[in-house]
């Protein structure tokens, strides 16, 4: 399923850069035997525009730009051949600035990868994803240079997807010089940056004023497989729309209900969608993407998933008593250690879990699990009375789920896991720990460890013998998997067998790596929302102190709010006509230029390219730099104090604001005349923009992003790449599947590494063209569900590992 093509080391002859077919998803069974090798699978053929090198597909599109450029500039001085010679000057131009850029990434990219058969990191995913925007741009080139006579030429259309891709193109440039930047500080075969916290920030400070829109309209995940980009896009219209009725005094199924009839709109209209969304991402805080994440938890929505999953025997929720117990230390059996009941932030309280098996197996009908059954209404699956029921399985499936620690429960996920249930024929319990912000960390940590206890301890109950336990998770639940094991190690308890993590999170320290960069056009995982959801569970998310008739916004907050943003337009659009008058008056001999020809809306995307390349411009947001936010090189020390930032509300010293209020220019600007006549910062990630390079800047106004530098951040039990080495050594195997398009990549590359230099057993399988999140897109398409495959595979692969047939034991049936 690759449309990657694989770059060779330096010597060595191959073909065109990329990442190669071997980490493709599925295996064949005689693969299923290699223990730590990667799976091999031959790529399906490439199309013709992936099987160019990169300089030759550039070449192809400066020649078809340039062709274009000239028929279009003789067509008069019309407003539409202006705007489409303009694009293709700047495809021209942005193509060749991008080219050798790529070419340095991709020169070093193979040192970064776990090892030649996975061929995987995040400067390989950027150099892929400009090679996709490339793509297009190219094919779109070729039908506008065949087709532009045509009287049926769709000129708007085509124009407006043009200028899309052009921004694009401009902000994939800007990202390349960003890795560059980190190629030149981290240290050799670092992906994560460890120095000065403060090249952290700057980064953090130049992305949040970079334009993001542009990915979310027209653009939307061009990077993934084309069989799910119109779930994307099904998601990006209720995201918007479902954020304009957010925080209304509404419940969530009538928030629900009111976006539907609301998204027609952004539905007909990209630009508008796009530039609303990035709004969303940038100013709603994590209680909005809490509220949106949670609406696969409605009952409705829920009962529409289960009716096209799996049917199972037994799904029921059971509610674990918080009680102390005695677990049998591994080192010496007969002695014991006690496992409390999770105590952090809420005191002692049950933890709910979720039972799930494809067949009724003994011990799962017994009244003392009965007694632990927690109703959940009319859905709630009843055991019938079965004349027979099967054995218990040598194996048990104790899984976490994602969701960012702030969102979801096992409702969510419970479609692919009846799907494992069947495919495995093995119980599976999921555990529904408690979120944040209400129960920051340790506090799911905590009632992770004490449920897969219980499950150690009472697996009879659950259906299992429990001669085999695999730990399985998907994002942040591959994290507490992690963090799971590690504490079970510590304690000297048993610990799993082995480890599936999907995607995981290993990484929750604020650190600028090539993969993080993808988040700039991520739908599902933007940086912002990111930031959001690490700083909530590391117990630094903030109390909104505002009115209560503004925190849930009626009728009188909507009119207010509009107000205000009326009044914002005005002053701006006086000041923009007063800079207007002004030039003019002091260029009288200069001729009017403005073309009154072939009227068009301009869109956002030709607003966009219609900035002045420069940082004059009349929006003070659009063109700040680097230089403009760059700390005091006074305060290394504490690079998160800033001259010019403003903190979020009580002052702390972790979490900054990144951008300037414009009621704050004077301030500003005195600021600015201050710093700059400092010394320069020497890790000016600003500095590797070439001159005469300005990449577009985002107008959707100020935005909170917190970075937390706090030592929360850095235990190991929450951020377990940064696990000292006496620690992972005490992990059971662990595979990773990862996707080579997520913001999260570096994460599982780098954790494998880890891993792989101490001699613990790891592999690392990477899917791609698709997004963080497939395991809940599991049934979308043929990509989806082969990926989901690979991670069951993983999961039989650690509860009937191959080899040397293991003791006698129990006389009970294989799996």
């Amino acid at each position: 399923m690759s449309r990657w093509s694989k770059w060779p080391h330096p010597g060595q002859a191959g073909p065109s850069p990329g990442l190669s077919p071997q980490a493709a998803t599925g295996t064949s069974h005689s693969q299923q035997s290699q223990p730590w090798g990667a799976l091999k699978r031959p790529g399906r053929a490439s199309r013709l525009t992936h099987s160019m090198d990169l300089r030759t597909m550039t070449q192809s599109l400066v020649t078809l730009a340039e062709d274009n450029m000239a028929f279009f500039s003789g067509q008069g001085p019309g407003e539409t051949a202006r705007r489409l010679s303009g694009v293709f000057a700047g495809i021209r131009e942005q193509a060749l600035g991008l080219e050798p850029a790529l070419g340095r990434l991709l020169s070093v990219a193979h040192l970064f990868d776990l090892d030649a058969e996975t061929p995987a990191n995040g400067y390989r995913s950027l150099v892929h994803t400009a090679r996709c925007c490339l793509a297009h741009l190219l094919h779109k080139s070729r039908y506008v240079a065949s087709n532009r006579r045509s009287i049926f030429f769709r000129t708007s259309h085509n124009l407006a997807e043009l200028e899309a891709y052009l921004a694009a193109l401009t902000q994939l440039r800007a990202l390349a010089y960003y890795a560059q930047r980190l190629l030149a500080i981290n240290r050799p075969g670092k992906l994560f940056f460890e120095g000065d916290e403060g090249v952290t920030a700057d980064f953090l400070r130049e992305y949040v004023t970079l334009h993001k829109g542009c990915f979310y309209g027209r653009c939307l995940g061009f990077q993934f497989t084309p069989a799910i980009r119109p779930f994307l896009q099904t998601i990006s219209i209720g995201l918007v729309s479902f954020g304009e009725h957010y925080k209304r005094n509404e419940t969530g199924l009538s928030v629900t209900a009111s976006s539907l009839f609301t998204s027609g709109r952004f539905a007909i209209d990209p630009e508008l969608r796009g530039a609303e969304f990035e709004r969303i991402i940038q100013n709603l805080d994590v209680h909005f993407w809490k509220a949106f994440w949670n609406i696969t938890e409605i009952e409705v929505l829920s009962s529409l998933a289960n009716m096209a999953s799996a049917t199972v025997r037994v799904s029921r929720l059971l509610s674990l008593p918080p009680k102390a117990f005695e677990m049998p230390l591994t080192a010496d059996p007969k002695l014991t250690v006690t496992i409390s009941p999770p105590l952090a932030h809420t005191g002692p309280g049950p933890v709910l879990v979720r039972l799930i098996s494809y067949d009724l197996r003994e011990g799962q009908d017994s009244e003392e699990l009965s007694s632990l059954v927690r109703s959940e209404g009319p859905r709630g699956l009843e055991l019938r009375p079965r004349p027979q029921q099967a054995p218990r399985s040598r194996s048990l499936v104790v899984h976490i789920h994602g969701g960012g620690f702030v969102a979801q429960t096992s409702k969510s996920h419970e479609p692919y896991l009846k799907s494992w249930a069947q495919e495995l024929g093995v119980p599976i319990l999921s555990i529904d720990y408690s979120l944040a912000p209400e129960a920051p960390f340790p506090r799911a940590l905590e009632e992770c460890f004490y449920a897969y206890c219980w499950a150690v301890k009472h697996c009879g109950l659950l259906g299992s013998t429990g001669e085999r336990i695999c730990l399985a998770g998907d994002s942040a639940g591959g994290n507490l998997c992690f963090t799971v094991s590690l504490r079970a190690a510590a304690y000297g308890v048993r610990v799993p067998d082995g480890i599936m993590a999907a995607y995981p999170a290993t990484m929750l320290q604020s650190a600028a790596s090539p993969s993080r960069l993808l988040s700039l056009m991520d739908p599902l995982l933007p940086l912002s929302v990111l930031s959001k959801c690490v700083s909530a569970y590391a117990g630094g998310e903030m109390e909104d102190h505002s009115d209560s008739d503004q925190k849930a916004l009626g009728m009188m907050g909507l009119v207010r709010r509009d107000t205000a943003l009326l009044f914002r337009d005005l002053r701006l659009g006086a000041s923009s006509w007063l800079n207007s008058f002004l030039e003019l008056s002091g260029h009288k001999s200069r001729p009017n230029l403005v073309p009154t020809e072939e009227p068009m809306r301009r869109s956002v995307s030709e607003a966009a390219l219609a900035q002045p390349e420069g940082p004059l411009g009349t929006d003070s947001l659009k063109y700040l730099t680097l230089h403009d936010l760059s700390l005091s090189s006074e305060t290394q020390d504490t690079p998160e104090l800033s001259l010019s930032a403003e903190t979020l509300g009580p002052t702390t010293p972790s979490a900054v604001n990144f951008l300037f209020r414009p009621e704050d220019a004077p301030e500003e600007a005195e600021a600015r005349d201050e710093i700059s006549t400092k010394e320069e910062k020497v890790y000016s990630v600003r500095a590797a923009f070439p001159e005469g390079f300005h990449p577009r800047r985002s107008s959707q106004g100020a935005i909170q992003m917190p970075l937390y530098s706090a030592p929360i951040v850095k235990n190991p039990f929450m951020s377990p790449l940064l696990a000292p080495d006496s620690m992972l050594q005490t992990l059971p195997p662990v595979h990773i599947v990862a996707c080579a398009l997520d913001p999260m990549l570096d994460d599982s590359v780098m954790f494998a590494r880890r891993l792989r230099s101490l001699g613990q057993p790891v592999t690392l399988h990477v899917v791609e063209d698709l997004p963080h999140g497939f395991l809940s897109l599991a049934a979308l398409c043929r990509e989806t569900r082969q990926a989901a495959a690979l991670c069951v595979d993983r999961i039989r692969f650690i509860l009937n590992p191959p080899g040397p047939a293991t003791p006698a034991g129990p006389t009970t049936p294989p799996v």
